[in-house]
């Protein structure tokens, strides 16, 4: 569903450049639930910005849904943004019109969609049947008349998923989507993101800090300085970890990798370099058996 290949994004201002991301390499299946976490700065919300056409890349290649978001301009890319993504906002006031109530604003983006372009999940009715649909899909049904100021900020997320659901896009980007609400109300939509994942087969990539988050989906990337440095793989489904809970050690949940880049480099984190005790720019490496062993 997503393929960059040596992606670079470079800012430019009257007196410098600045190098969001730095050649990155990543790959995301149709269907699957990604997590890209990263310090601030990382260039994360950069590369998620990209997929939804907010951005465009200096250099590299980017795909979604085999559309080339390098070349496209113009119309094509107003269609793109309209029918193939989703976009949740971290802050909520960009995700809703405060003079609307919550049902018209997810009514609101149905008018501008294709009707005709082929969707990965459908519902029917009318607009306004196909809104309640989303808000009862939230659990947000009791707050359909409810504007901006009446809702308070989980409500106003819950809400922001169903409005960034409207054109039944294909991949559904979140920013930050727990940010601002409590651990309860943090669980709650993340099992809204999981159930969609799982029953409508929504690719989604969600932009976190949230640790505790990130953990509870299958793919967690970590980008570092504008490139996949990290990936963690779940052992075993999430519904599986459910099932054992009990006997579930949540820190074990995930296999760690660090990722290769095509030159055959990869990125130690300073939390990995510290543990050993490195100081300045040199490791000692040897190979010993099957191990490449990395120490100060």
């Amino acid at each position: 569903m997503i393929v960059c290949e040596n992606l670079v994004k470079i800012y430019k201002t009257r007196d410098m450049e600045v190098l969001a991301l730095q050649g990155m390499d990543l790959e995301i299946k149709k269907g699957e639930f990604t997590a890209i976490i990263g310090n601030s700065g990382s260039g994360k919300s950069t590369f998620l910005n990209m997929i939804g056409g907010l951005d465009t890349p200096s250099a590299g290649k980017l795909f979604v849904d085999e559309k080339n978001l390098f070349t496209m301009k113009g119309s094509e890319l107003e269609q793109y943004k309209k029918n193939t993504v989703g976009f949740v906002w971290q802050n909520n006031a960009r995700n809703m019109f405060p003079y609307m109530t919550a049902v018209e604003n997810i009514q609101l983006p149905m008018q501008f969609v294709n009707k005709k372009t082929k969707k990965s999940w459908e519902f029917s009715g009318s607009d306004k049947e196909k809104a309640l649909e989303l808000l009862e899909l939230v659990g947000m049904s009791h707050r359909k008349n409810s504007v901006l100021n009446q809702l308070s900020g989980g409500e106003q997320q819950r809400i922001a998923i169903a409005i960034a659901l409207a054109n039944q896009p294909k991949v559904l980007l979140a920013d930050e989507p727990t940010g601002a609400v409590d651990a309860k109300t943090s669980n709650y939509i993340f099992d809204v993101f999981r159930k969609l994942n799982e029953e409508r087969e929504v690719t989604i990539v969600i932009v976190t800090h949230d640790v505790e988050l990130a953990k509870k989906v299958n793919r967690v990337v970590r980008i570092c300085d504008g490139k996949i440095s990290q990936e963690q793989i779940r052992k075993q489904s999430y519904a599986e970890q459910l099932a054992h809970a009990e006997s579930f050690v949540e820190e074990h949940s995930h296999e760690e990798y660090a990722v290769l880049d095509k030159a055959g480099r990869i990125q130690l984190s300073k939390e990995f370099l510290e543990k050993i005790g490195v100081e300045g720019k040199r490791v000692k490496v040897e190979v010993m058996d099957d191990k490449i062993i990395i120490s100060k």
